[in-house]
């Protein structure tokens, strides 16, 4: 099979298209012929050798998929040859044929195509499970994201609106603002515009309830500070580079509960709570109540290139590979 290979730790234009050995599905397992990808800042992390786990070249990076179920491995229930679905794994969804396992692979409603199927598996999910369970955010709540401009913070705009939260979506463009209104955010603010803790106490001068941290850096400490008696700080990554120092004092003082959310350790922990999670948010994706922003799609040749244009921060929702002769409407 073709596949865009990573034969060594560096920057996104390590990856080259090339000829690589077509995976086979153990027990438990599919074979799915990609049609789409999405490069999530994971992938970029995972290329340059600097993601929390390091994966020994040479790989396929790619992290969600969508396409056809091609093979299935022994032991496998419920999926069959011919069946459209979309699935996620650490490594494997740029090239034209991933593996997947059969608990991790969905169906792919009637109505959603193959390019908004793979942007949709792990931001809505991080997101839907921070949301529900890390946030326990309730109707009515002020909620605020940081990032809200990129994959995970924008399904946690649209989410949180879902959910019956008032949303005020933190980014760092006038055009990211835009995005994050079109899908529901109340307030927006510029935080490379303005001072962004002195904005959050004039837009929430009552506090918020809930704060959404993807990005870390210089962003957490005043979103920490504008929440509310007993508020809740959920991060979920430091796209900004760097991991904020909390100030305990804020969190003695106000009560406030900071926790984390990684997808992968959820599952393990909670399984009860995921699978109760994971029915609720493909109900909502297959009513059409929320579904990803894709920002700008590639071809597959241009796979570097569109790891480059995530690493580079220019990425609004999700990035989409297009694979397999996929037209984008699956």
């Amino acid at each position: 099979m073709r596949a865009a290979v990573c034969r060594e730790y560096g920057p996104p234009d390590v990856v080259r298209v090339e000829e690589f050995p077509t995976p086979v599905p153990e027990a438990g397992q599919v074979a799915v012929r990609v049609h789409a990808a999405a490069v999530n800042f994971s992938d970029v992390l995972l290329v340059a050798g600097e993601y929390q786990i390091k994966v020994p070249p040479p790989f396929v990076p790619g992290s969600e998929f969508a396409g056809v179920v091609e093979t299935v491995g022994e032991g496998v229930t419920g999926l069959a040859v011919g069946d459209r679905v979309f699935g996620s794994g650490i490594v494997g969804g740029f090239g034209e044929v991933a593996i997947g396992r059969a608990e991790g692979v969905t169906r792919t409603p009637d109505a959603v195509s193959d390019d908004v199927a793979a942007a949709f598996g792990v931001a809505h999910r991080t997101s839907y499970h921070m949301l529900r369970s890390a946030a326990a955010l309730a109707p009515g709540d002020q909620l605020v994201v940081l990032g809200a401009g990129g994959g995970v913070g924008l399904a946690a705009v649209q989410l949180g609106v879902a959910l019956g939260a008032t949303v005020t979506a933190v980014a760092s463009s006038a055009r990211k603002l835009e995005v994050a209104a079109a899908n529901g955010a109340t307030n927006l603010i510029d935080h490379r515009s303005t001072d962004l803790r002195a904005a959050l106490k004039k837009t929430l001068p009552d506090g918020a309830d809930v704060v959404i941290d993807p990005v870390g850096g210089d962003l957490a400490e005043p979103a920490l500070r504008c929440l509310r008696w007993r508020g809740r700080f959920v991060t979920v990554g430091f796209a900004a580079g760097t991991i904020p120092r909390i100030p305990l004092n804020l969190v003695l003082l106000k009560g406030i509960q900071v926790t984390g959310m990684q997808l992968r350790d959820f599952g393990t922990h909670a399984p009860e709570e995921m699978r109760r999670n994971e029915r609720e948010l493909i109900e909502l994706f297959a009513a059409g109540k929320v579904s990803p922003h894709i920002g700008a799609t590639f071809a597959f040749e241009e796979s570097a290139a569109a790891l480059r244009y995530v690493a580079d921060g220019h990425a609004i929702g999700k990035t989409v590979l297009r694979i397999a002769g996929n037209d984008g409407q699956g």
